[in-house]
């Protein structure tokens, strides 16, 4: 968004409230030929109007503002995307794969219809159900089919194997059911920020593929839950697409996938381009450290360690939240001293740089208290 953010503040009329209050009463002065002193009634009346006519310059100025992307939101930022073709991403349904048992092996093969809801044992309002028919084959006990969460967005995601181990709609000779992956990919509506990014990207779009731009554009349209992607030509025709999620969490294969689809679409892809997607790797390190506190601050040890504890969280969240981001003690200092720390002393981890294909994720974290300081 840097494109965005670098733009000057604009306003496109002028809410200065003292200048239109004084502009009105001048004009009145010049007019009748009379000061018009403070309590003086038409004073008065003036300077109420001057306050809608204020009011409706500042409705005025953000109409105005809402025009131009950077400051577009909610509906009008949909219109925008409308016109450059860009729909903003729905709420989208958290998925696994889901086993069905039979109880034992029948001579016919048997039919799990598409719809076929199961949940976890106990219910908690979220169902799953199968997104396409299963046919088991004669003689086979198992089968396996992707279930789509019933309820679009994050709240179906983190179900661990074996939770939705519960047959919601009763069906002949099935004996268990059960997840066989975490359930991922669950998303809630685009954000206006995500989206605004993403609008702003749209021009890349305009032809095939091609430009790491676009292909940037195509891997962030596969799903919200997509905060960053690196693309990278490793040989002459090959393109190399890595994202990462919000969090730093890395992709599911079904997010994977789902960007290969949308970077690998026959009108998007030239045709020379052999486009794979893969995992960002991880480049591992520790943290370890001693920090103190200041003496006059000493009432405030328990607030401070809190807040030492959250930065230190800040810290490793921003650290994984973008690919190729190189790993910066500086800013972990910087987040310490904000939090209260007197001084502090980072054994690890130090600077490293973190290739774009990476993310820095934390292993051991160890935060010592060093005590009060009179330094």
């Amino acid at each position: 968004m840097s494109g965005l953010t670098s733009l000057p503040e604009i306003d496109f009329i002028d809410v200065d409230a003292e200048k239109i209050t004084n502009d009105i009463i001048a004009v009145y002065e010049a007019l009748a030929e009379r000061s018009l002193y403070p309590g003086d009634p038409i004073r008065l009346f003036l300077t109420a109007l001057a306050q809608i006519i204020i009011q409706q310059r500042v409705l005025i100025n953000q109409t105005a503002l809402k025009n131009l992307l950077r400051y577009a939101s909610g509906d009008v930022l949909d219109h925008m995307g409308a016109f450059y073709k860009v729909p903003r991403l729905e709420a989208q349904a958290a998925r696994t794969t889901q086993q069905f048992v039979l109880s034992a092996a029948l001579s016919t093969a048997t039919l799990i219809p598409a719809g076929t809801r199961v949940g976890p044992a106990g219910g908690n309002g979220l169902f799953f159900e199968t997104a396409e028919p299963l046919e088991i084959p004669a003689g086979t006990l198992t089968g396996t089919v992707e279930a789509l969460c019933m309820t679009p967005g994050g709240s179906g995601n983190g179900f661990l194997p074996g939770q939705l181990n519960t047959l919601i709609d009763p069906l002949p000779f099935v004996q268990s059911v059960s997840n066989l992956t975490t359930t991922t990919g669950g998303a809630d509506r685009e954000t206006d920020d995500s989206y605004r990014e993403r609008i702003h990207n749209a021009p890349e779009s305009f032809s095939v593929a091609g430009p790491d731009g676009a292909y940037r554009f195509l891997a962030a349209s596969a799903s919200q839950l997509i905060v960053d992607v690196s693309v990278t030509s490793p040989n002459p025709g090959e393109v190399k697409i890595i994202p990462l999620l919000a969090g730093g969490e890395l992709p599911t294969q079904e997010i994977l996938d789902a960007v290969s689809e949308k970077c690998s679409a026959s009108d998007k892809r030239p045709l020379t381009d052999l486009v794979t997607v893969v995992s960002p790797t991880i480049q591992h390190y520790d943290v370890s450290l001693t920090y103190w506190v200041s003496v006059s601050r000493a009432a405030e040890t328990a607030a401070i360690q809190t807040a030492v504890n959250d930065a230190v969280q800040s810290y490793i969240l921003w650290q994984k939240s973008a690919l190729g981001r190189d790993i910066n003690p500086s800013e972990l200092t910087r987040l310490l001293m904000q939090a209260g720390a007197h001084h502090v002393s980072v054994v690890s981890p130090v600077h490293t740089e973190v290739d774009f294909d990476r993310v820095a994720v934390a292993d051991t974290v160890t935060v010592t208290y060093g005590g009060l300081t009179n330094g």
